[in-house]
């Protein structure tokens, strides 16, 4: 098997990938950063990083956007809940 990815199949999985975050909005960062060691705010970075090396104009805002399917704040505003203790302590001890 070739161990190169297929560049169009890795984009549509990334798609898909992204597609399901933002319709998963239970989720929060904090559970996706204890079990995985990313969120979508890293997912936002590595798209900015990616355009960055392309020399694609994007800034870390329309990023975090193109990733959550709306602004951050508005996401942050009707989404995001307060880290519990138990989230909090597992972070801190990764």
């Amino acid at each position: 098997m070739n161990k190169n990815f297929d560049r169009e199949l890795l984009a549509d999985v990334a798609e898909r990938l992204i597609k399901h975050l933002q319709n998963r909005t239970d989720v929060q960062n904090i559970d996706l950063m204890n079990l995985s060691g990313f969120c979508r705010n890293c997912l936002s970075k590595w798209y900015l990083a990616a355009a960055e090396k392309r020399n694609q104009p994007l800034d870390y805002d329309k990023s975090r956007e193109l990733i959550y399917g709306m602004p951050y704040d508005e996401w942050k505003n009707n989404y995001q809940k307060e880290a519990t203790k138990e989230q909090l302590k597992d972070f801190n001890n990764k």
